[in-house]
């Protein structure tokens, strides 16, 4: 298969991977995180935490870059302002064969702002613009954009549109749309993803006003019946954040149905999936929590979840801790289920 004919197969896996996503999530989609996703779900796309571009191009980049081969499809979310940064940063993680590459536009946090990047850049359309087509022009695969449908006192059905239509001249074709604006004053980044009301119809419009762009709605949603109404909505993808992490088994064992794939493991099968990961990691000096601490929620609604968190949570950080402890867990569920029959 020639190079050109490789791009346009992996494009367009990257397509249909769209159509659920895990968010990235700072402090909680790590490569841990994501490679236990994996086992449950072979074809959402996965992205990373955000990464500065400034981080990438002076910071230690197999720690910020290195990932599973398993991972895939994966995407790198990058936060900046600056062209030529963000140009070099995926000049930078090109040998790391990410499948996309996403422009942070929607976090409100006071370290982000106070840095021109994140949401703040909602407000800058003509730098975002100037951002991504730096960063097209070094990639060798899609540059995405997540964004808020607006910060403070904008008026979203005034400046999502000119936002999506500048970002689109510069090259973008998938941009993920946080129904919420962010209020860069007064509210808390964890107030920014719960306060301000959702309009989630104000994405559809953006679909139908765009409809050559793929567009994908984030914000709010918890199930995979949700997901599935927005998509036969006539949205491209839907990306889930927050229930995905606390409640991985209900959002994302089965998700594959999405695709017409049956590929369904129990949350025990995920745990056994784990295991030689886990001893790998284990075996080169890591902590049992650093991947443990992703999967407390696996058997969240179940008979044992407590006992499963409890034992997880209270043990995994112990110096030696092992696969003996997730055995223990286990031994949670199991009594818990054979009481609950």
């Amino acid at each position: 298969m020639t190079d050109h004919a490789n791009l346009l197969v992996q494009d367009a896996s990257v397509r249909t991977a769209r159509r659920l996503s895990v968010a990235p999530m700072m402090d909680w989609t790590d490569r841990h995180c994501r490679y236990f996703h994996r086992q449950m779900t072979r074809r959402a796309m996965l992205y990373t935490e955000m990464v500065t571009a400034p981080a990438v191009i002076h910071g230690p980049k197999p720690r910020l870059l290195d990932y599973s081969a398993a991972e895939h499809p994966v995407a790198l979310q990058l936060g900046g302002s600056v062209p030529a940064e963000l140009a070099q940063a995926v000049r930078i993680a090109r040998p790391w064969g990410y499948d996309e590459i996403n422009l942070n536009v929607g976090c409100p946090s006071d370290r982000v702002q106070s840095g021109c990047f994140g949401a703040v850049l909602m407000e800058r359309p003509a730098l975002v613009a100037d951002c991504v087509r730096a960063m097209i022009s070094e990639a060798d695969v899609p540059v995405t954009v997540k964004c808020r449908i607006g910060v403070d006192e904008q008026n979203p059905e005034v400046v999502l549109p000119d936002f999506i239509d500048q970002v689109a001249n510069a090259g973008v074709r998938h941009v993920i749309i946080h129904a919420r604006k962010a209020w860069l004053q007064g509210l808390s980044p964890k107030e920014n993803r719960e306060v301000p009301p959702l309009d989630r119809d104000l994405v559809l419009r953006m679909k139908a006003a765009f409809p050559d762009l793929a567009i994908s709605v984030n914000g709010g949603i918890a199930t995979l019946a949700e997901a599935e109404r927005f998509l036969a909505a006539g949205l491209d993808g839907v990306m889930i954040g927050r229930a995905a992490y606390h409640d991985p088994g209900s959002v994302l064992i089965g998700a594959d149905r999405l695709w017409g794939d049956a590929f369904a493991p129990d949350a025990h099968a995920v745990v056994e999936a784990m295991r030689p990961y886990i001893a790998d990691h284990l075996a080169s000096g890591g902590r049992l929590h650093q991947i443990t601490r992703h999967m407390l929620g696996l058997f969240a609604g179940r008979p044992g979840a407590r006992g499963w968190r409890r034992a997880l949570s209270e043990g995994a950080s112990r110096t030696g801790a092992g696969l003996d402890l997730i055995d223990r867990a286990l031994d949670e569920v199991q009594a818990a289920a054979a009481a609950a029959a």
